[in-house]
């Protein structure tokens, strides 16, 4: 069984909810293997360091027991996810330099940004595959498998609030 680390951040009630009152709650759902952060009223983050059998497992358990804790939760965000290349340089071993060189001279190979931008944004899991398979880089396992499932994660967030058939319409035009 590996551990897995990640965080996860749901709104809790309105703007005005002390989202303090849930951490007895929480850790009787099962999140005791949970840093609760209750900086923000109405949204509450759970750092997570989950032993189970695998990503999907972990994160599909963690926010089970905090829909359980907390029923009127509303998943925002899972990370570890979008990242820029000083993080992605900082999980490879590589110099922010480096990694800057490689992003912008290995031309289509290296995956293109979600977001362009100061900073621009990769999602985690394209970027370790990338120097997996471009840069035969040793990547962990459970770090890669976590990426890609908080990926799908954060994709489903981004669909519930879109307009279904609008999404339908677009996966046809990008299939």
């Amino acid at each position: 069984m590996a551990v897995y680390e990640f965080v996860l951040k749901f709104t809790v009630g309105d703007a005005g909810t002390d989202p303090s009152r849930f951490i007895s709650a929480l850790g009787e759902a099962g999140c005791t293997d949970a840093l609760v952060g209750v900086g923000q009223m109405g949204v509450i983050g759970l750092d997570f360091a989950r032993a189970a059998p695998s990503a999907r497992e972990a994160v599909s358990s963690a926010i089970a027991d905090v829909k359980r804790a907390i029923p009127e939760a509303v998943l925002v965000e899972a990370t570890p996810d979008l990242v820029g290349l000083t993080e992605v340089a900082e999980l490879l071993g590589f110099s922010r330099q480096y990694m800057r060189k490689l992003a912008y001279s290995c031309g289509r190979s290296f995956p293109a940004p979600i977001h362009e931008g100061k900073p621009s944004m990769w999602h985690l899991f394209t970027v370790l595959r990338w120097a997996e398979v471009d840069r035969r880089k040793k990547v962990d396992a459970t770090l890669s498998d976590l990426a890609k499932l908080t990926m799908s994660v954060n994709v489903a967030v981004g669909e519930r609030d879109a307009d279904r058939n609008e999404v339908e319409r677009v996966r046809a035009l990008i299939a």
